[in-house]
């Protein structure tokens, strides 16, 4: 058994029919087009955690300033 019920060869037989009914050039088309989107879709998440991951840093460096700028003590000099 195969998947949910198909045997191997039910799948080869609707492989064979999928081919004759599309040809090779269309289902290689379709699987460039597939490939692409695929590769669209990845690059886009990769660019969009990128932002997210510099935003966070300038965040974190902003407050690491407020944070010094608080923790310094101000010094002034009273001259009698």
């Amino acid at each position: 058994m195969g998947l949910g019920g198909i045997s191997i060869w039910q799948l080869l037989i609707i492989l064979v029919i999928v081919l004759l009914l599309f040809g090779t050039k269309r289902l290689r088309g379709l699987g460039g087009d597939l490939g692409g989107a695929i590769k669209g879709f990845k690059s886009a998440m990769s660019e969009e955690e990128s932002k997210e991951k510099s935003q966070e840093k300038i965040e974190a460096d902003e407050q690491e300033k407020v944070s010094t700028t608080v923790e310094q003590p101000e010094k002034s000099e009273h001259k009698s």
